[in-house]
């Protein structure tokens, strides 16, 4: 009879620690879906930022040249 009883304590924790390790990755994971949202809007700022860029040929950075 104690062996049952030892064995339903050690499948009794088990099922404790593997809940536990559930509710950890559960966090974790929302977590790095939280993260991967933000780069996601941090990519489409730096697009913006990186069209709003004037690119200078060569022919205009001679002329301006030039001109001092």
């Amino acid at each position: 009879m104690n062996w049952v009883l030892l064995f339903g304590l050690i499948a009794l924790g088990g099922l404790i620690m593997m809940i536990s390790y559930a509710v950890w990755l559960w966090h974790k994971a929302s977590d790095l879906f939280s993260e991967l949202e933000m780069l996601g809007q941090r990519s489409e700022e730096l697009a913006d930022l990186l069209s709003q860029i004037q690119p200078v040929t060569p022919d205009d950075s001679t002329s301006q040249r030039r001109r001092f």
